[in-house]
């Protein structure tokens, strides 16, 4: 009976060794606490079980400090799980810092980790700032003064600078302006034929603008890589103009035929009205000279004279070849 209970306690004793080997070696990363010390990276264990507690993967922060040390950079690993628990990236910021010291560059942990934070990718950054880029522009189309459309594409050499990185414009902003420059180059050429025989003119132009204020990037050279001749905008809006002057002189005239015509009723309504006042008073005519002859007012003898002239006149009009219209007028 004691032999079964002491089989017991040493199956026990057995479970709960095992069962602490199997937390230790859970909690902690012996084979990354033997590679930091052979690196005489100086992590110790109880810094690594720190690490577990609060749900900082040891092995980004542990190798990225046996990096920089054999780097021959001094990095804390402090430093290293506060940039991590701030939400950057402790790989990009120790490279950035090797390759930044490789290539004499004055960069500490801090602007790394400032520039990590605020969203740029730090270790592009530093090795655009030692081997500079090319940006190419799309096709920039620009009007010279004698209406000619040039379409331009220029290449920009650019490299970081680190100390407008964080807060500075983009690539965008360079490729804008630069773009503007152009417009503003060959905008100011009076023929088009000046910008195709010069076309470093416009690279001189856009460099002395100082376009690269602001922004995270300073430019090294603008070149120009191609320029072809476009419409000839000038005659295009010329003939525009023209089609729209005749359209407006059109609508012009319009007006006027319509105002004229509108005159012409007029006056043809004006003339009916006096016809119709002449035929009105020719009929009252009669009535005047019968009135007349019986009060005595007109003899018999005037009335025949008065007769005698009207056959006359009508006997000279017809030999005239005129007779008279409603309105006494001749035709």
């Amino acid at each position: 009976m004691n032999t079964g209970g002491i089989n017991i306690s040493l199956i026990i004793i057995g479970a709960s060794v095992l069962l602490g080997v199997i937390v230790v070696m859970t909690m902690v990363p012996v084979r990354l606490w033997i590679a930091a010390k052979a690196s005489n990276a100086g992590v110790g264990i109880l810094t690594m079980i720190a690490m577990r507690l609060r749900r900082v993967p040891p092995d980004q922060v542990v190798n990225a400090r046996i990096a920089a040390v054999k780097a021959g950079l001094d990095v804390e690993v402090d430093l290293l799980e506060s940039h991590y628990l701030a939400g950057g990236h402790v790989d990009r910021v120790v490279n950035a810092l090797i390759s930044a010291d490789k290539a004499n560059m004055d960069l500490d942990f801090q602007r790394a980790a400032a520039i990590d934070l605020a969203g740029r990718h730090v270790f592009e950054a530093v090795q655009m700032s030692v081997n500079p880029k090319v940006i190419e522009t799309p096709k920039v189309a620009a009007v010279a003064k004698d209406g000619i459309q040039l379409l331009c594409i220029a290449r920009i050499t650019v490299r970081t600078n680190l100390e407008r990185l964080v807060g500075g414009a983009g690539e965008s902003t360079v490729l804008a302006r630069v773009g503007e420059g152009v417009v503003s180059t060959i905008g100011s050429a009076q023929t088009y034929e000046q910008v195709l025989e010069n076309p470093d003119t416009i690279s001189k132009s856009v460099l002395t603008r100082g376009l690269d204020s602001g922004t995270a990037f300073e430019i090294l050279s603008v070149d120009i890589a191609d320029v072809d001749v476009g419409a000839n905008i000038g005659a295009k809006l010329q003939t525009e103009q023209a089609e729209a002057d005749k359209q407006v002189a059109q609508a012009r005239a319009e007006a006027r035929r319509a105002q004229a015509v509108a005159s012409e009723q007029e006056n043809v309504a004006k003339i009916a009205e006096m016809r119709a006042q002449l035929v009105q008073a020719e009929a009252e005519v009669p009535k005047a000279m019968a009135d007349a002859l019986r009060s005595g007012r007109l003899g018999v003898m005037d009335y025949y004279n008065m007769k005698n002239v009207i056959a006359d006149t009508e006997m000279r009009q017809s030999l005239g070849g005129s007779t008279p219209d409603a309105d006494g007028s001749q035709s």
